[in-house]
């Protein structure tokens, strides 16, 4: 009997279209993990309804993100992708690990009190939950590791806490999931400032490089990019825009840092920006093109996600009966 390969869980949330960001800082680390790990890759559409959405909206950016994961080079042969709300053992353990959290852990979430900021009509329980919820996401399927990027080791702490609390109570249920940190691109920033990360709802829509804009927009959007008055391709703290352009460079091609900084001494910013941009595009087009072929088989992505959602129910309501037993519930 083959060896069973450790479970990892992660994913994206259907609201909006996907950055480069999402692609080199998440679904391209994905690509690395999936012959090495048994790979649930989920459109966490739960998360999601935590700000407001358009009904119609979100079916179309849920399939949109579906067709992204397989343009981008995931197997739906090779991991289980498919829909959070698929699976209703997701909600049922995030009510028990509810009763399992303490209030002070969630008030000292910094993205609950970011996101109180920017939706300060809309500051719901969900909002306030949302790390439990994640908890349940790992927990459910026994993940050993779990990519998270920089923003979501708080939450990833909150599992662990969660785990460990439900283990020393109830016998030894879940599994205490370990981080997998990107070693790169775990963080693109902005394009027009360099100090935030690059987001898909930054209003300036020069900030962020979109999967599915056409080359022109990509070319013109790192012509714009921010840099520094030093004309010098060179990577340093103090100088964050050009560094994030390296960055960029040295995530898409996989060449040393050292090895740009060389390539490019004494050329300056034009024809670093010039050659990056066509980077991006050459790497990035077939990406596009791909995607473009699978969305439009809108059965087959719906055949992706119904036979992923089989998988994920079949492991999910088993650890799910499990956590049931060890509480005391009597069952059916």
């Amino acid at each position: 009997m083959p060896q069973q390969l450790p479970i990892l869980f992660s994913g994206i949330q259907p609201s909006g279209e996907l950055s480069i960001a999402h692609y080199l800082g998440v679904i391209k680390h994905w690509l690395r993990l999936q012959d090495t790990y048994d790979c649930l890759f989920s459109v966490v559409d739960l998360h999601a309804i935590t700000v407001k959405q358009s009904p119609q909206q979100l079916r179309t950016n849920s399939l949109d993100l579906t067709a992204w994961y397989l343009a981008c080079g995931l197997k739906a042969e090779q991991s289980t992708i498919f829909l959070q709300s698929q699976v209703a053992e997701h909600s049922q353990l995030s009510w028990i690990l509810n009763c399992n959290t303490h209030m002070g852990e969630l008030n000292r979430m910094t993205q609950f009190k970011d996101k109180s900021q920017r939706f300060e009509k809309n500051i719901n329980l969900g909002l306030f939950a949302y790390p439990v919820l994640m908890a349940a996401d790992i927990l459910l399927y026994g993940s050993a590791k779990v990519p998270v990027g920089d923003d979501q080791k708080q939450h990833l702490e909150l599992a662990r806490d969660i785990a460990l609390r439900f283990n020393n109570i109830y016998g030894d249920i879940f599994t205490v999931p370990d981080p997998v940190i990107a070693t790169k691109a775990a963080r693109i920033m902005s394009l027009q400032d360099p100090s935030k990360k690059m987001s898909k709802s930054d209003p300036n829509k020069n900030s962020t490089i979109l999967l599915s804009e056409n080359a022109t927009a990509t070319s013109k959007k790192i012509k714009r990019a921010v840099t520094d008055s030093l004309a010098t391709v060179k990577s340093d703290a103090n100088r964050p825009g050009i560094t994030n352009l390296i960055e960029l460079y040295h995530a898409v091609t996989d060449t040393s840092i050292a090895d740009i900084e060389s390539r490019y001494e004494g050329q300056g910013y034009g024809q670093f920006k010039k050659d990056l941009a066509e980077i991006l595009n050459n790497h990035l087009a077939p990406i596009r093109a791909q995607y473009l072929q699978i969305r439009q088989d809108e059965d087959y992505l719906r055949e992706v996600l119904h036979h992923g959602g089989l998988r994920a129910r079949q492991m999910a309501q088993q650890k799910l009966a499990a956590v049931m037993a060890a509480i005391g519930f009597v069952g059916g």
